[in-house]
């Protein structure tokens, strides 16, 4: 086993990876950028170095001879790359095993052979491995790419032969619709990966996706069942389990199977996923399945297919890039139960997903829940990387409890400082259909006004955040109420656009009389715990004039001071401002241009996200503020409209 290892990676994955190595008796090496200086996986490893000059990951996290040169000089023997950044790039695995160091994970010739979508699959083709109908050839000339099309039929997805994410990745329903469908994938999968080839797959009418975990030494290989990650949005994965809803026995053996086949087929070293698009429209059978990729490294959902075969994937990846055989056998990896994993993340939910920056002020999971996470309340949400929190993963005796434990701690999760998706995982777990096991890549999106409604504040939800701003959440007989205090007080506060007033009046240091909205609230304390109503008041934090409520998924209120007024509140349709700090990617607009509402006036990239900024009405384009290039904070101008004519 390895003395000391580098990881060359951030965050969550670099934190999970830390936990495994110190339980072996492995110390840890950590970089980090100029905006990770006081994150936790820095605080966590047995040794930090600043890595770059820059917090983008061009200038820190993907300086793959700088991270070795670190990890020769601090002693290390061996770099484990987590997954994103240089995980899959075989020039970096190479540059590891030259410098006389080990990779921990599968050789650069797996890597490669797995890198390209379009040879990956002709590659599987040739093992044995079931693939979807669809061209993958290299002729990337746009009519022969229409006529591939037409002959696999309608619809068609168009993928970047190079992608992931979902980028460079169009559907097409009809024929008339694919020449710009292709243009535009093609300039995504420049944008992102510097390739612009795809490839073209029938695109399958109920799919679900599965995927399988296998892990070999070189020679053989084993998989450790499946894991269903058909919950997504926009080809984002949001709660994925182990093992599949409706699985069959003879469907599993066959995808275990072919899993197998593909990571033996390239002499598979390591942690890898094979993930397969299946016709769920008549239920799981043994061929309706068929090869999309496989993901040559940790997955983020490996969670999962831990709680269910008891099997630490990290030190089985530790074990054999040490020279050790395969740590277990076919026969003896059995199913446990199942297992769910929710990924909580920065992110405006009802503006259409925007990822959100913050310092989290409050930050607490549940102690029936694992919470796999590379962040800490005082933490901040940096607009240089994926805004993930934390996953929050369960597990239980069967499909109904887990997924009841995941609802649980969901609801108990307490976020403060940044807009989450939480009440929209909430809102996923308690989904009738996805319930019974009905899944498909097309649920959320079918159903997507329901899920992604906010949760409606409550006037319970008000007086405590009201109490919590007046400072009455902690009222004690000794501290909290003397005679001299008025004993008629009230507060402006707003949430979201709305704003109210919460009138008090306090009766004695353990009952209160609130008015908001016109509706009366006793609270009483009872036990040393207040009550509203009869019921418990829930919990609250506050940070400067933030309150947060922890219910229903949380509630954030703002104090507002009297004397403060916002000449802006209304907003301003004549300016168009980033909504968070990135990168402007393109602008469109020129001076004197006439535009349309809707019109794309700019691209902002952030988050790893490209975001259009769209004009708010009919004008014409005064002045364009910023240009190709310009990195800018939240709400700094980039186009401003003329006035518009009364």
């Amino acid at each position: 086993m390895f003395e000391k290892i580098l990881i060359a990676n951030r965050g969550e994955i670099a934190c999970r990876v830390m936990e495994t190595a110190r339980a072996l008796g492995v110390k840890t090496v950590a970089v980090y950028s100029d905006a990770d200086r006081d994150a936790k996986h820095v605080a966590s490893a047995d040794e930090a170095y600043l890595i770059g000059n820059g917090p983008a990951p061009a200038d820190s996290y993907l300086l793959g001879a700088e991270i070795i040169s670190i990890a020769k000089a601090s002693g290390a023997q061996a770099i484990h790359p987590g997954y994103g950044f240089l995980s899959e790039n075989p020039e970096f695995v190479d540059a590891v095993g030259a410098a006389g160091l080990t990779f921990i994970g599968p050789s650069a010739s797996a890597i490669r052979a797995m890198g390209l979508k379009d040879a990956a699959k002709v590659l599987m083709e040739e093992a044995g491995v079931p693939v979807v109908p669809g061209y993958h050839g290299d002729n990337q000339d746009p009519d022969h790419l229409q006529k591939a099309a037409d002959t696999i039929t309608y619809p068609v997805l168009i993928k970047a032969v190079a992608g992931g994410g979902g980028k460079g990745m169009r559907l097409v329903e009809r024929p008339e619709d694919f020449a710009q469908a292709l243009k535009s994938a093609q300039g995504e999968a420049t944008t992102a990966f510097g390739n612009p080839d795809v490839l073209i797959e029938k695109y399958i009418q109920q799919p679900r996706h599965i995927e399988v975990q296998v892990f070999g030494d070189g020679k053989q290989a084993v998989h450790l069942f499946e894991r269903d990650c058909s919950l997504q949005r926009r080809h984002q994965k949001v709660i994925e389990e182990a093992p599949a809803p409706g699985m069959t026995e003879d469907m599993r053996a066959a995808m275990g199977q072919a899993a197998v086949q593909a990571a033996e087929a390239i002499g598979y070293k390591g942690a890898g996923t094979v993930e397969f698009i299946v016709d769920g429209a008549n239920g799981l059978r043994p061929d309706g399945f068929w090869f999309m990729e496989m993901n040559t490294r940790l997955q983020v959902e490996h969670p999962v297919t831990e709680l269910i075969t008891g099997v630490d994937l990290v030190e089985w990846q530790l074990r054999v890039a040490s020279g050790e055989s395969l740590p277990g056998r076919q026969q003896d990896l059995t199913i446990n139960g199942h297992a769910f994993e929710a990924r909580l993340y920065a992110e405006d939910v009802p503006k259409g997903f925007l990822p959100a920056t913050g310092t989290l002020t409050h930050l607490e999971f549940p102690a029936s829940c694992r919470a796999d996470s590379g962040v800490r309340a005082g933490d901040a949400i940096s607009p240089w990387y994926d805004p993930m929190i934390a996953k929050v993963i369960v597990h239980g005796p069967s499909r109904a409890a887990a997924l009841q434990k995941l609802s649980s701690a969901l609801e108990q999760t307490q976020v403060a400082g940044t807009v989450t998706n939480l009440a929209f995982l909430g809102a996923l777990a308690g989904h009738k259909g996805f319930a019974c096991g009905e899944v498909d890549t097309g649920l959320i999106a079918r159903d997507l006004e329901d899920l992604a409604a906010p949760p409606i504040v409550q006037v319970a939800q008000k007086t405590a955040a009201a109490m919590g701003a007046l400072g009455l959440v902690q009222t004690t007989p000794e501290t909290g109420f003397t005679l001299w205090e008025p004993l008629h007080r009230s507060v402006q506060l707003s949430h979201q656009e709305e704003v109210f007033v919460a009138d008090v009046q306090v009766d004695g240091p353990d009952r209160q009389i609130w008015t908001i909205d016109d509706v009366e609230v006793i609270a009483n304390r009872r036990g040393g715990a207040w009550m509203l109503d009869g019921m418990p008041m829930p919990q609250v934090a506050q940070s400067g004039p933030e309150i947060t409520v922890f219910d229903r998924y949380g509630f954030s209120f703002t104090v507002i001071d009297p004397l403060d007024r916002d000449a802006s509140a209304a907003g301003d349709s004549n300016v168009i401002e980033a909504p968070m700090p990135g990168l402007v990617k393109a602008v469109f607009a020129t001076a004197g241009q006439s535009v349309k509402e809707g019109d794309r006036l700019a691209i902002l990239e952030a988050m790893k996200m490209e975001h259009a900024l769209l004009a708010a009405r009919d004008g014409v384009v005064a002045e364009v503020l910023a240009t190709d290039g310009d990195q800018v904070e939240a709400g700094a101008a980039l186009v401003r409209l003329e006035e518009a004519a009364v």
